[in-house]
């Protein structure tokens, strides 16, 4: 497993942090993400053999939020 953060523009609130987190989780190869809402982060580990890092930037992005 892997770790990376992202930073993400726009989550303000808990439904914006577990909308993130849902859906982050559903993609194949990730085991865990984790919402920082004062830091505008999401800590998210992942078995890089399954999933690419441009995939969770897009499923973040049709959420709603910007990757930066």
């Amino acid at each position: 497993m892997v770790q990376t953060t992202l930073k993400v523009q726009g989550m303000t609130c808990g439904h914006c942090k577990a909308s993130v987190e849902g859906a982050l989780q559903e993609i194949a190869g990730v085991s865990k993400a984790e919402v920082n809402l004062e830091e505008g982060t999401v800590n998210v580990s992942y078995d890089e053999a399954e999933v690419k890092i441009e995939t969770m930037h897009e499923v973040v992005e049709e959420q709603g939020y910007d990757v930066l």
